[in-house]
């Protein structure tokens, strides 16, 4: 009797679909290109297919600029234009894998999920080992409850639940089955598809590092989970003056006020934004608002104040940080701040590109004593906190 020659172990390739834009991140290019630890978010996950032994070939789904931010691998890469959808972008992977058989192994990533690891693939390629697909879930740590209106509802037994993470495993042939079937049809990931065609999915354990990248936020957990160094906290303060004179519009919090009286200086003198701007500068040990935008050049003669708020909010960024809370105070007898108060938050929120509820905006009065209180000209002052990542 003579032993039998073992098969050989099917190819497997690595789909990683970087093709999204990211918006609900609000940075000014795609999520997947994000700086973390030293290197773009989506170049976590070329590196940890690249060091796996069992892939052999790697599809990205991506633009033109992500892939020249990708750069080099070291293995061979192919690319493939991303779709309008999601579902889409896949299936201009599995054309780009046209001459691969059925039989080979294809695992499904999204780039906004850095934190692969060789021992998930392991698992999911194990579990392929006797199933067609295979999936990571993690545990439902938190209560669920219903919502509606407002309100919460019945709780939800969470025992029977899962969050689903990626990669997703597949057999080649299934997948393509599974995609082919649902040309009418969408879903938020291909563990969906194939189930419609009553194909059952086995689920692994995940990994909590597997956290994706949807808002700014996450970023400060990425870095945590995956150790790329601690954030510090760090606090500037700000403080500007100007005079008001008659003939002049008058600009408080990046928005026109009705008044008799306008602010006098070198650019719109939108006192709010200056102390604002000076308060993230001196967060960042950067200076001040003369330093960057000095009033001997002319070219910022009539400037509009948000362009140096925003040019400071971008300074933040640049350092990888982020902006936690502003607090701003505005010091004048006349006009009245209050009407236009949540009209300020919101116009600084839009200027830094933060959510509303990290600014706060108050005004106050003199009593009637010092230039402010005579009505010659308006103050602001401003503490600015940020979070910068550690050197």
């Amino acid at each position: 009797m003579t032993e039998s020659t073992p098969l050989p172990a099917p190819r497997v390739a690595a789909i990683l679909l970087a093709g999204g834009t990211g918006t609900r991140a609000g940075f000014d290019h795609p999520k997947q290109l994000e700086p973390l630890g030293g290197k773009a978010v989506l170049r976590w996950s070329i590196d940890a297919f690249d060091a796996h032994p069992a892939i052999s070939l790697g599809v990205l789904v991506a633009n033109g600029d992500v892939m020249a931010a990708a750069g080099d691998t070291g293995k061979g890469w192919i690319y493939a234009d991303p779709g309008i959808e999601r579902q889409q972008s896949v299936g201009h992977a599995l054309l780009a894998l046209a001459d691969w058989e059925d039989e080979a192994l294809v695992l499904v990533h999204d780039a906004a999920r850095p934190g692969l690891t060789a021992d998930v693939i392991d698992r999911l390629l194990a579990a392929l080992e006797t199933a067609e697909a295979a999936i990571p879930t993690l545990p439902v740590p938190d209560t669920l409850v219903e919502q509606a209106h407002g309100e919460a509802g019945e709780v939800i037994d969470r025992s029977a639940l899962a969050r689903v993470q990626t990669p997703q495993a597949f057999r080649l042939g299934i997948l393509r089955r599974a995609h082919a079937a649902a040309v009418e049809a969408a879903a938020t990931d291909d563990a969906q598809l194939v189930r419609r065609l009553g194909i059952a999915v086995a689920a692994v354990p995940g990994d909590a590092r597997l956290h994706k990248l949807t808002y700014a936020e996450d970023m400060a957990i990425l870095a945590g989970l995956l150790g790329t160094g601690t954030m510090r906290t760090a606090v500037g303060m700000g403080y500007d003056v100007h005079r008001l004179v008659a003939g002049k519009p008058l600009w408080i919090g990046g928005i026109e006020i009705a008044h008799s009286h306008g602010l006098e200086g070198h650019s719109d003198a939108d006192v709010a934004l200056h102390a604002i701007t000076d308060a993230i500068l001196g967060a960042l040990a950067d200076g001040d608002i003369g330093d960057h935008f000095p009033p001997s050049d002319p070219q910022w003669r009539g400037a509009a104040s948000h362009r140096f708020l925003a040019f400071a909010g971008e300074r933040v960024a640049a350092r990888h940080g982020r902006i936690a809370h502003v607090d701003l105070t505005i010091i004048a007898e006349a006009p009245k701040i209050g009407p236009h108060r949540v009209a300020i938050r919101a116009r600084i929120a839009e200027i830094l590109a933060i959510p509303v509820e990290r600014v706060s905006v108050k005004a106050t009065t003199t009593e009637r004593l010092g230039f402010t209180g005579r009505r010659e000209g308006i103050a602001a002052q401003a503490v600015a906190t940020l979070e910068l990542p550690e050197n």
